[in-house]
């Protein structure tokens, strides 16, 4: 939505009212001719002396200001005003983003912060002043110095502090979902990679009291050499067992948890595929690329729905469109065989682009015959085939007839 920049203003100002629904305010960019003074200001409402003030720190790339406003003398028309062109604001309900455009005027979107029942029963503003950092892995820890995230002091690296960030927030769903997978789970990353995530989950596991025995599958022998040595640097290789195959190949095994983070398209359906055969309780799966139905709906052959041509025929729409089928179809999948599927932001996308997240949970739900009509509808309308219907032929064949009978 296009309006004035002070219309916009004075409805993103009305949002930060109270500052106890405020969970925090960032200003960042800059407007064509300007200079702000920091490249960007994070914001977040504290409480000094029993009065409520919003701190704001400001990054110049080489150091952190601090400075605490009072409600009343906050204002965010002064700080854009000093050319700043993004503003995003989350509040417990709501999360608008604001962009100034060449033109002066605001570009803006505001959508409702969709929360579980738990999670709203919990939703609450920590206000304190000295804010203590929840980490669910010390800097210190010598696993992140063997990664080279920490340097030997047991501090982040500055050029690493987003991947410490990551490790963080993808160890904070970890947490979620650790008492559904035992006190001795197998797990399996699935496409690991260098294994940032694959070790920080193991280590986190095995201060939580767990006995984790952890497998990393990756198509290249030179990232199972790498990991072995670091698993054996920090004394893990009797733990972690790491396997140079496709994982397709992996020979299924009986497992608590399986990760694919970041596997690149269809290597994602090929992990979902691997750990609903392997049953397992949980499986976490950060896609990555969506070429494969991508391509399918950007051929010339193809043809959009009705409803969907506007947005079909852009080629950026028709990209995010594939996205959002393929995860879509995916975390239906998962629900048809027995998961308790959510679809989340594990982390926030200033620090990685690729921060969705599908978590799945087994709860041993029957699959109804609705939720086979509603897979089926979306794969006819959109004149698709996705990979992981291929991957599960068999299994979903079963399905229907158990849905049927």
């Amino acid at each position: 939505m296009i309006e004035s920049l002070e219309d916009a203003l004075i409805r993103a100002q009305h949002l930060v009212r109270d500052p106890r629904q405020v969970r925090r305010i960032v200003v960042s960019g800059k407007r064509r001719s300007h200079t702000p003074l920091y490249t960007r200001i994070d914001i977040r409402p504290v409480e000094i002396k029993k009065v409520l003030h919003f701190q704001l720190v400001g990054h110049d790339g080489k150091r952190d200001i601090t400075k605490n406003l009072s409600v009343q003398d906050f204002s965010l028309a002064t700080l854009l005003d000093d050319g700043y062109g993004n503003l995003l604001i989350e509040t417990l309900d709501e999360e608008l983003n604001l962009r100034v455009t060449k033109s002066g005027q605001a570009q803006i979107s505001v959508r409702k912060v969709a929360k579980s029942v738990e999670e709203a029963e919990e939703a609450q503003v920590e206000l304190s002043h000295d804010r203590k950092k929840v980490r669910f892995i010390d800097e210190s820890e010598p696993i992140l110095q063997a990664l080279g995230i920490s340097d030997h002091h047991g501090k982040v690296k500055p050029s690493r502090s987003d991947k410490y960030v990551q490790v963080n927030e993808f160890l904070k769903v970890i947490d979620h979902v650790v008492k559904y997978i035992g006190t001795a789970p197998k797990v399996v990353d699935l496409g690991c990679g260098n294994a940032y995530l694959t070790f920080a989950a193991h280590q986190f596991m095995r201060r939580k009291g767990l006995k984790p025995h952890t497998y990393g599958v990756d198509s290249r022998e030179e990232s199972r050499e790498h990991n072995l040595s670091i698993a054996r640097e920090v004394k893990l290789d009797s733990e972690m067992e790491f396997v140079a195959s496709s994982i397709s190949e992996f020979p299924h095994k009986d497992v608590e948890l399986s990760l694919a983070l970041h596997a690149c398209d269809t290597a994602s359906d090929d992990a979902i595929a691997w750990a609903i055969e392997s049953k397992s309780k949980v499986i976490l799966i950060a896609p990555c690329c969506h070429h494969d139905i991508q391509k399918q709906i950007g051929s010339s052959s193809h043809k959009a729905p009705d409803s969907w041509a506007i947005a079909a025929r852009h080629g950026i729409l028709r990209e995010r469109i594939g996205d959002i089928l393929t995860d879509s179809i995916r975390a239906q999948v998962l629900r048809i065989f027995g998961y308790e599927t959510d679809v989340i932001e594990f982390i926030a996308s200033e620090h990685t682009p690729r921060n969705l997240m599908i978590r799945a949970i087994y709860k041993g739900r029957t699959a109804t015959t609705a939720d086979l009509e509603e897979l089926d509808s979306i794969i006819q309308q959109w004149n698709i085939r996705p990979r992981i219907l291929d991957l599960l032929a068999s299994p979903l064949s079963l399905q229907r007839r158990n849905a049927s009978s």
